[in-house]
């Protein structure tokens, strides 16, 4: 196995994904600001074009507010299985570079290409085969991002979109993160941001370099994990998708926590970004899972499969806090070090993702994981 230092890890996500589909199927479209998602009252961007942006229109924005902003936008509805159908033919180039491949949602997805090194050339040869490749074959714009870890990854594909291409090399992680806002850093959200540069805090460098014990009345038990992603650290493997699929999220606390509501905060924000990951790949999940490891690093798990496969954040977590509650009421007062949620069974949806977790997601698809959040998850920053 390799090291982290060693991988080869590609991040591909596609431009305005549903938008650009629509303006593929129709030429009419092309040069023009697509806006795809509910046309009535309530309904919600699910897309927009990079000319409907131009006008301050992104996703999870209410369509009678985008209509406000661009009147002139060309507003579609979504056709999910046709996205479903192109998804499938990008999937396919991917594998013909490399089996390892993770699938995030329709558009976006890891690559694994260590393995491919010697036969297909670098990792940014390979890197620019793909993105060529699929313009090539499906006529869409993909954003390609190259490291040696998945974080650094997903912040290189984004760093220059549309048709983005960014490579950032062993030994360069430094010179790439320490300018850039702390907002970039995976799970720093409109709420922590601005507790952030309170005191002082404006780049990611300025984090990394920060004093840990300093940092600890604003991240609290995320602190060592903050500094971790600041510092270009991120040991996560891709995840290949294998016929029993299953997606989970962990964190290990800097200091142990004893507190059930803090426990009960952490599972929170947990559970939104499994499910969050979950509605991405158009899957629900028939069974929940948590995982604790104590202060002995002894590991305990608890799960629970329900009648009716659910993609539904709410839900989840009300069957996940269950599991929880009764491990801490047979384990009164055990410290905790590592607590992970996770789901499996995955299948598709019998029934559509409710408003409001489609309007999270697409907030959270626009600012970040952390820009968004339930009111039960904050309670940990405040007690």
């Amino acid at each position: 196995m390799s090291t982290h230092l060693q991988r080869a890890i590609i991040h591909v996500d596609m431009d305005a994904f549903y938008a650009s589909v629509e303006a593929r199927d129709d030429s009419s479209l092309r040069g023009k600001p697509v806006i795809v998602g509910g046309t009535g009252r309530r309904g919600v961007v699910a897309a927009a074009s990079y000319e409907a942006r131009a006008f301050g229109v992104f996703s999870a924005m209410p369509v009678v507010r985008a209509r406000q902003r661009c009147p002139q936008g060309v507003y579609v509805r979504p056709r999910l299985a046709r996205y479903r159908e192109v998804s499938k033919e990008i999937f396919e180039i991917f594998h013909e570079f490399t089996p390892q491949v993770e699938g995030l949602s329709l558009d976006e997805a890891f690559l694994d290409v260590s393995g491919s090194l010697r036969l297909l050339g670098t990792i940014e040869e390979i890197g620019l085969q793909i993105q060529n490749r699929i313009m090539a074959e499906t006529g869409l714009q993909a954003s390609v991002g190259m490291a040696h870890n998945k974080f650094l990854a997903k912040l290189a594909s984004d760093f220059k979109k549309p048709a983005g291409f960014v490579h950032i090399p062993p030994g360069e992680e430094l010179r790439f993160l320490d300018p850039l806002p702390i907002s970039r850093l995976w799970g720093i959200g409109r709420k922590t941001e601005p507790r952030l540069r309170a005191v002082g805090i404006l780049t990611i460098g300025q984090l990394r370099r920060c004093d840990a014990q300093s940092l600890r009345g604003v991240l609290g038990n995320r602190t060592g994990h903050f500094q971790k992603l600041a510092a270009g650290l991120d040991d996560r493997e891709v995840a290949a998708m294998t016929g029993e699929r299953s997606i989970s999220h962990e964190m290990t606390f800097d200091v142990d926590v004893r507190k059930a509501t803090e426990l009960f905060s952490e599972l929170q924000r947990l559970t939104e970004a499994v499910m969050r990951r979950t509605r991405r790949q158009h899957l629900a999940a028939r069974t929940i899972h948590v995982k604790i490891r104590d202060h002995r690093f002894r590991t305990h798990t608890r799960s629970r499969t329900l009648r009716a496969a659910t993609s539904s954040s709410q839900s989840a977590f009300r069957m996940a806090k269950a599991l929880l509650n009764r491990w801490l009421g047979e384990h009164a007062n055990t410290p905790v070090r590592l607590l992970g949620m996770g789901v499996s069974g995955l299948q598709e949806p019998d029934v559509d993702p409710s408003p409001l977790d489609v309007t999270v997601d697409g907030i959270a698809e626009r600012y970040g994981d952390a820009a968004i959040t339930r009111g039960r998850a904050l309670r940990s920053q405040q007690d």
